[in-house]
């Protein structure tokens, strides 16, 4: 899984070949198809054991920080800083963004692929949004948009930074675009 997965970010869905997947994980085509029907299939667990691990990371940053601050607004703050921490200490060599390889390559995905895709960035979307809801209870925000919005900018800043980081050779991009985000935050809740 982890080979198709850089193999399809660095080279596209449709460069990626069963028989590169299978020399390079030293397993047997049958091996391979025991597992997957086809490449297709592969791509359906793959965006979902993204989604999985994604939950995962982000359930442990702002779950620690709502340990380290009852304080919804505080404890957002934390966990976006301890999430430009995590993406500051990403590998030297990682491959980039699934979501934004199947984005731009979305013609050779299936329906549910995409469909898999979309609902993935939409659960961050709720569940941002629902991190700032609840501190919009407390500290009436500042705020012209919505709350989805400024849920759908931390993730824009995400996925977006992790791929200007990689086109402009400057990892650390991210990190200081999740910190500017952060100050924003503590703008438009600037009465907290």
């Amino acid at each position: 899984m982890d080979l198709a997965k850089v193999s399809i970010i660095q080279k596209g869905f449709a460069g990626t070949s069963i028989d590169e997947l299978v020399a390079g994980a030293g397993i047997t085509k049958s091996g391979f198809f025991y597992h997957f029907r086809d490449k297709r299939e592969l791509a359906i667990a793959l965006v979902e054991r993204h989604f999985e691990q994604d939950d995962e990371i982000l359930d442990g940053i702002f779950g620690r920080a709502r340990e380290l601050d009852d304080d919804p607004l505080r404890a957002f703050l934390i966990g976006v800083k301890l999430l430009a921490e995590f993406l500051d200490n990403l590998p030297a060599n990682y491959p980039g963004c699934l979501v934004a390889s199947i984005c731009y390559q979305e013609q050779l995905f299936n329906r549910e692929v995409r469909d898999l895709t979309r609902e993935g960035m939409l659960n961050w979307r709720l569940r941002f949004a629902g991190y700032l809801r609840e501190i919009a209870e407390r500290y009436p925000p500042n705020l012209d948009g919505e709350l989805d919005d400024l849920a759908d900018m931390l993730t824009t800043l995400v996925e977006g930074g992790l791929i200007l980081g990689k086109i402009q050779s400057e990892p650390e991009l991210l990190p200081r675009q999740l910190l500017l985000y952060r100050s924003l935050v503590k703008a438009v809740f600037a009465g907290a």
